[in-house]
């Protein structure tokens, strides 16, 4: 074999590597163990900012009323509109939650090109706890979830606990491909990530913090603009001293049918925020994509007709990795039901691909239906500026 022949040879096994490293990193995370001494639980104030709503937004909301914590929660939920649909279902909720400290309050503000985040900070003003938690809308958590997630502060120096959370209502065939990018590779890269540097950002399914921190970086109102508003929060919390820390209790996202369309545009604007956030990163991670090196491996094979062993190698390649795919899933969902299906797994991994290629390829995201431009730094102005 050549030199040219051993470079596609060289980047699969690379990739491979890779892959095999990620793993072991999924497997050594205590991920879903609970904590046993449950008497550690300060007062908190939830945040959650609103925007419309589906089949699935009321069973989600209703999963933090029935909190096992015995400590005092406060309940803020959010809104720009008061005509927004979802003020229904959270009315509807608090007269069937009655004796909790719950409001829902409507933030007809637009402070910046971030609503959610705008929301936020119209909403922070009204918390009365030392601590802060910011859950998105479409989360589901377990009835142990707050004692778990508070766990870690008791360690004065830990300034931000987030978690892992996986998609649970794949509904359609696009959904399910999503499902592999977030429930088997997503949070097996991020443990990945942290062999080599500490968490410095917050994954923004579930972020809590301490209030003095949150006032220390100047609030809510100085992430207005930006698009990635958890990964600053985290990034900016971590910047003055304060370790972040992983819950192992993993939460669920719920969404209505999603198809090609709707999906293509949200990993693109995940690929394109991770893009800006960490631009040296997110280029050499083309290297980790095992389907794409070992492809080209097995298709120069092919084409000039090398030994059997070597598309055999290739396909040994693709073979592993679809099978990863499927432990790794199976390890977050705790279940082998419902997983996406293995023959999903290098579409999945080819969409990637494209989708790596796009991020590079312009600064336009489309969030929660309205187009908007990114500066070089990561902040947002609307698409008709």
């Amino acid at each position: 074999m050549n030199f040219p022949e051993a470079i596609p040879a060289a980047l699969a096994l690379l990739s491979l590597g890779l892959l095999i490293w990620q793993w072991i990193a999924a497997v050594r995370f205590p991920l879903h163990r609970r904590v046993t001494d449950g008497s550690f639980a300060p007062a908190i104030t939830l945040l959650k900012p609103l925007k419309g709503c589906n089949g699935t937004t009321a069973a989600s909301l209703q999963s933090w009323f029935i909190q096992d914590y015995p400590g005092p929660i406060q309940f803020l939920f959010g809104v720009a509109r008061a005509d927004d649909p979802v003020c229904k279902i959270v009315r509807e909720l608090l007269e069937k939650n009655p004796g909790h400290d719950a409001q829902l309050v409507v933030c007809a503000k637009s402070l910046g090109a971030n609503g959610k985040v705008s929301t936020l900070a119209q909403l922070e003003p009204l918390a009365r706890h030392s601590l802060i938690l910011v859950g998105d809308a479409d989360v589901r958590v377990p009835p142990d979830f707050l004692k778990n997630v508070v766990a870690p502060l008791r360690d004065t120096n830990v300034g931000l606990v987030n978690c892992f959370y996986r998609l649970a209502d794949s509904t359609t065939t696009a959904m399910r491909c999503e499902a592999i990018a977030i429930n088997a590779d997503f949070w097996s890269q991020v443990l990945q990530s942290t062999a080599f540097r500490p968490l410095d950002f917050a994954l923004g399914a579930v972020m809590l913090t301490r209030r003095e921190l949150l006032a220390e970086i100047g609030g809510f109102i100085t992430l207005v603009n930006c698009l990635a508003d958890d990964y600053q929060l985290g990034h900016r919390i971590e910047r003055h001293g304060h370790r972040i820390e992983l819950c192992p209790v993993v939460v669920e996202c719920w969404e209505g049918p999603m198809c090609w369309r709707d999906v293509w545009k949200r990993q693109l604007r995940w690929a394109r925020t991770i893009r800006v956030c960490q631009p040296a990163p997110y280029f050499l991670s083309i290297l980790s994509h095992a389907t794409f090196w070992a492809l080209v491996w097995l298709t120069t094979s092919l084409a000039r007709s090398q030994p059997v062993s070597v598309p055999l190698m290739a396909a040994v390649c693709l073979f592993v990795r679809i099978v990863i795919a499927q432990n790794l899933q199976s390890r977050l969902m705790q279940s082998r039901r419902n997983l996406a299906p293995p023959w999903l797994v290098p579409i999945k991994d080819l969409q990637q691909v494209a989708i790596w290629a796009g991020a590079f390829l312009g600064n336009t995201v489309e969030w929660r239906g309205q187009k908007k431009r990114m500066r070089p730094d990561g902040t947002l102005l609307p698409e008709n500026v």
